[in-house]
């Protein structure tokens, strides 16, 4: 597929349980703040290591803050060759506001 799909939290769940990537592409002070589990911040220097290692037949959910930034970035990596994208709707605000037991914070430095 080279184009993505938009998702909402409710159907991006089961999938994250069941091994899809997660990325927040959102600023690093913010993800630093609350992001989901099991997400890799990814930004433009972390790109081209991300696209290197990843498992293109994974599917692959894109969140950024409220899920108009992370369309753009699921068009592109759609176009890197993912199989199947998706942007997160709602972004991470609505899944903190939905699943707080799934977010988390990253260890102070």
């Amino acid at each position: 597929m080279s184009e993505f799909q938009r998702i909402a939290p409710e159907q991006a769940r089961p999938l994250l349980q069941q091994g899809a990537q997660l990325v927040d592409i959102r600023d690093p002070q913010s993800f630093a703040a609350g992001h989901m589990i099991g997400a890799v911040h990814l930004d433009n220097h972390s790109l081209p290591d991300f696209i290197a290692g990843a498992d293109f037949d994974k599917p692959l959910v894109v969140v950024c803050y409220h899920g108009n930034s992370s369309q753009s970035a699921a068009a592109y990596l759609a176009h890197q060759g993912f199989s199947e994208v998706y942007s997160l709707d709602g972004g991470f605000e609505l899944w903190r506001s939905l699943y707080p037991q799934d977010t988390a914070q990253s260890p102070a430095e």
